[in-house]
């Protein structure tokens, strides 16, 4: 039995009942009806005495229970007298209420309100100013299960109608009726309350209408009608509020018409209705997500222009973008932004920044997100170590991301397959494949089941640990397991198996994929490409590349940058540029990768001038330099003894937070001594070793002098411990 009318009846019967008929408009410009007169049949001799003295005892024992008083006359009471006595004590809307709630207490003894009784004291209810009561009423009415839920909307708009005149006259009543229909789901009843109050001149509150432009949002067939009922309903005496055109930008939002959610928000101020932070949020939250990000900046700019602040929602939406786009230092000057604005980034704002940073690779940035994150107790849930975890496993420090994994567990947060699969999957990196077996043991253990991504981290570590063999055994376990491998997993095997030279092999397995279902994927060709290109076949990278095209697959920027570095491999560095050319001239923009692999080849050949031009031109096409480009410039600044340049790209690197390598800070600080600038080289020196990076034996030879010649013996003593602790130097 079906208690509602459903969303999905509604709109497969919207047809029938359209927002805009003709006839609903005709209506509402004709002269409307008057409401029906009250006239309840009259009461006999016997029932009038007994209403009279129910009327007198209730009114002289009202502080007494209902329950003793009226115990002489339960027996006679009758639900027609409930409307008698009703008619006597109207004014009183205590002693009202008191008795309907008796009446309905002795429900058991057949005595039920009549639903005339129930419309007369909601009625009462509201010109009381007692809209709960009245709400509550209605609502357990339409909360019953009904056989016929039309009929039964028929009867009670019926019976509110006829007792309008009489009982209250406030239209407020009929506010309360639809607004009960639209939450407990009876949208279509809804509707044709809506059509049939206009006939009597009556028009429901815009407050009502915008909880049913709500209620037809909540799916993709109901965002289409909302809107209709937006554009129709100011024409049967509708007018819509900011709060509407709110639900009406967040609808054309949702149906992908952001344009014309913008063209709304700026018509808004000529219908007299000013867009509030909520309205420009919608739009820009829009925007965000189909990437127009220059469409969102401009918004913000208007809405400050007009005193309005964003606020915490429009924040994180273009935070979320900036992440997404890879550009996630500007993601975090936002947030700095915020909260000089007054705006104070929550715990969504800090694990999307932080999840941003790790995918980016520079997690020293995010582990500082990490614990300011906690130092203002802003505390960290699942998504958020999750990520940390994830970078941290990038970074292959496998000691810190199991502290950090069982760090959860004390903070009583329970592991998911997202985080058990990063774990596993950082194992697997590190080459630890006894490790990581064992997390998929305990993962099991606990209940969670490993799904495709799991399976393939592990596939991917036997093979970069040349374990062909068991990594398709246990694409076989995934089989039995009712798991079906995907295209990941197989892209999996051919890198493993490119990673060991075994390239028939690879290219044996792609053939076996497209004979499966599996079709190799632009990831597939990629992989083959990269190993043609790191074994100088560029005319067998080339050839792939023309299969992939026909095969309608479209190459992405790891395409290009495989293709970059091969040509680079080979010392086609022209042939290098000319792709850089070739892409652009395609609208396909160049990553801080394609230019990295030209970059580090001109200043293996010592040509500065080139390689300064090279990041000339990756800056003016605007592609953000990253931690890779500053320590190849560092390097070969150094061994072009430009060291004024050097030490400047050093100095800009750490301020965005990337992290120096050991090889850059080797080669800066010999640089530096070598023109011997002391202190430069003595305090990268000592950077260096306080994040915990080895430097080569001469350097530890020079300092270990330097400091001897001074009269450091205790630091001359660490630093000698230190060098034989990292192996450089054999102890005697």
């Amino acid at each position: 039995m079906k208690r509602r009318t459903s969303i999905i009846t509604y709109l497969h019967r919207f047809h029938q009942y359209q927002f805009l008929s003709a006839t609903a408009a005709a209506s509402f410009s004709t002269t409307p009806r008057p409401f029906p007169d009250y006239s309840p049949r009259n009461p006999s001799v016997t029932d009038t005495d007994l209403i009279r003295h129910v009327t007198t005892t209730i009114k002289r024992r009202r502080l007494e229970p209902f329950r003793r008083v009226l115990k002489p006359y339960e027996s006679r009471f009758k639900p027609s007298h409930l409307i008698w006595v009703l008619i006597n004590i109207k004014d009183d809307y205590q002693l009202v209420l008191n008795l309907f709630n008796w009446v309905k207490s002795r429900s058991q003894q057949q005595l039920h309100p009549t639903l005339e009784s129930l419309c007369i004291v909601v009625h009462l209810a509201v010109a009381s100013n007692d809209i709960q009561t009245a709400k509550r009423l209605v609502f357990e009415f339409w909360a019953t299960p009904r056989l016929d839920v039309s009929k039964s909307f028929d009867l009670f708009t019926e019976r509110l109608i006829y007792t309008y005149k009489h009982w209250g006259s406030h239209p407020l009543v009929f506010d309360v009726f639809f607004q009960v229909l639209v939450e407990t789901g009876f949208v279509l009843e809804a509707e044709k309350l809506f059509h049939k109050l206009l006939g009597y001149g009556v028009v429901v509150s815009v407050d009502s209408c915008n909880l049913f432009l709500s209620r037809l949002s909540g799916n993709f067939e109901g965002i289409k009608i909302a809107v209709k009922v937006f554009e129709e309903f100011p024409e049967l005496g509708v007018c819509w509020n900011t709060v509407s055109y709110n639900i009406a930008l967040h609808c054309f939002c949702q149906l992908g018409k952001v344009k014309e959610a913008h063209n709304l928000l700026v018509q808004m101020e000529h219908r007299g209705n000013f867009p509030d932070v909520i309205s420009y949020g919608v739009v820009v939250s829009g925007y965000c997500k189909i990437g127009e990000l220059d469409k969102v900046l401009k918004l913000v700019d208007e809405l400050k222009r007009k005193g309005l602040k964003p606020n915490e929602y429009i924040y994180n939406n273009i935070i979320l973008l900036l992440c997404k786009n890879g550009e996630v230092i500007e993601a975090e000057q936002v947030m700095r932004e915020m909260r000089k604005c007054g705006v104070f980034p929550d715990n969504v704002v800090y694990t999307t920044l932080i999840s941003g940073f790790c995918k980016s690779d520079n997690f020293s940035v995010a582990c500082k997100l990490f614990d300011e994150m906690r130092h203002k107790k802003i505390v960290p849930d699942l998504v958020t170590y999750s990520s940390v975890i994830h970078g941290i496993c990038k970074t292959g420090k496998m000691v810190e991301a199991r502290e950090m994994f069982n760090e959860m567990f004390v903070k009583g947060l329970k592991p998911d397959e997202v985080t058990y699969t990063a774990l596993i999957d950082g194992y697997c990196k590190a080459g630890e494949m006894k490790e990581a077996f064992s997390i998929h043991n305990q993962m099991v253990q606990k209940g969670l089941t490993p799904n495709v991504v799991t399976y393939t981290a592990l596939v991917d570590g036997l093979c970069k640990n040349g374990e062909i063999d068991v990594a398709n055994e246990l694409l076989h376990e995934m089989s039995r397991k009712g798991l079906q491998p995907n295209v990941c997993t197989y892209n999996t095997i051919v890198n493993g198996l490119c990673k060991i030279g075994n390239i028939t092999q690879a290219v044996k397995l792609m053939e076996e994929m497209d004979l499966a279902g599996f079709y190799p994927d632009t990831i597939t060709y990629t992989t083959l490409m990269d190993a043609y290109c790191k074994m100088g076949e560029m005319a067998k990278a080339h050839e792939l590349l023309r299969v992939m095209l026909e095969k309608g697959l479209h190459p992405t920027i790891v395409t290009f940058n495989v293709l970059m570095n091969g040509f680079c491999l080979s010392g086609m560095l022209e042939e290098g540029e000319r792709l850089i050319k070739w892409m652009l001239e395609k609208g396909i923009r160049p990553n801080a990768t394609t230019f990295n692999s030209l970059m580090k080849q001109y200043c293996i050949r010592n040509n500065m001038r080139a390689t300064t031009e090279i990041y000339k031109s990756m800056h003016a096409r605007g592609v953000m330099p990253d931690s890779n480009t500053y320590n190849i410039l560092i390097k070969g600044h150094c061994k072009a003894r430009n060291m004024k340049e050097a030490g400047f790209l050093h100095k800009e690197m750490v301020e965005k937070g990337f992290s120096v390598t050991a090889a850059s800070y080797n080669a800066l600080i010999r640089g530096f001594y070598k023109r011997k600038k002391f202190v430069e080289a003595r305090k990268l020196f000592e950077e260096m070793r306080t994040h915990g990076l080895v430097a080569e034996k001469d350097l530890y030879d020079i300092f270990v002098d330097v400091n001897y010649k001074e009269g450091n013996w205790e630091i001359t003593l660490e630093l000698c411990d230190e060098a034989i602790e990292k192996c450089l130097v054999k102890e005697t």
